[in-house]
């Protein structure tokens, strides 16, 4: 791997940590630092798509009225990094404690993250968030784990 492949693979696992930390810290400004302003997000919930940062930042302010102390595990991540364009997958589990006081380990999703490198930072400009789903039932399933 060049010098610089590996410069541009740490840069980018620091944004997945500062993911990580903003949820942590429930901080929407530090969340916004890490995606384009035109990032397209394909996450758990309706609509099919979630187009803009503002869109984005919309669903971890939902996260953070229904997590008192939210807290998000990134396992096996694996990124394939090139000059302009890298992307990345992993498991991701966003947990935490309920409104009524209720601690939840929450579920495990699959997690895809599309980065492009804007003015020489490494920004998320797509992400998918995704449940595996029993076909018969037609019902995701949210008990498996990696």
């Amino acid at each position: 791997m060049s010098a610089q492949r590996e410069l541009d693979e740490s840069a980018i696992r620091r944004q997945i940590e500062q993911i990580v930390d903003g949820i942590r810290a429930r901080d929407l400004d530090v969340l916004q630092q890490v995606y384009a302003t035109d990032v397209v997000s394909f996450d758990v919930e309706p609509p099919l798509q979630h187009v803009g940062v503002e869109a984005k930042l919309a669903n971890w302010a939902k996260v953070f009225t229904f997590l008192a102390d939210p807290a998000y595990e990134v396992r096996d991540l694996r990124l394939a990094v090139d000059t302009e364009i890298a992307f990345g997958h992993c498991f991701g589990r966003v947990s935490g404690t309920l409104p009524d006081g209720t601690a939840t380990d929450g579920m495990w999703v699959r997690a895809t993250f599309c980065f492009r490198k804007v003015d020489g930072r490494w920004l998320v400009v797509h992400d998918q968030a995704s449940v595996p789903f029993d076909i018969r039932s037609g019902r995701g399933v949210t008990d498996l784990e990696p």
